[in-house]
């Protein structure tokens, strides 16, 4: 347990900011969830307009460094690549 008070606000900020990064993690991956469903279905078109709302949480998560820039650029190419792959 923190003694003094400065690591007790440091704990407490440390929780604050684990959870934020948890929640734009989770934001991420349930939008790739939700693409990937509508690739498998094969609708190309909705694919299609949710490409650049998928981009862009990735980079705002990669900005928050809450995914690393190599990962988000990866997971981008990897995205571009599925809705292209639609039939």
């Amino acid at each position: 347990m923190a003694h003094s008070k400065q690591s007790r606000k440091r704990i407490r900020q440390n929780d604050k900011r684990r959870l934020r990064n948890k929640a734009k993690s989770s934001e991420v991956k349930t939008i790739l969830k939700r693409l990937q469903e509508v690739v498998s279905k094969g609708d190309k078109a909705a694919a299609t307009a949710m490409l650049p709302l998928v981009c862009k949480k990735i980079d705002k998560a990669a900005k928050a460094n809450v995914l690393h820039k190599n990962t988000a650029s990866r997971r981008k190419s990897l995205v571009a690549r599925l809705v292209a792959a639609t039939k």
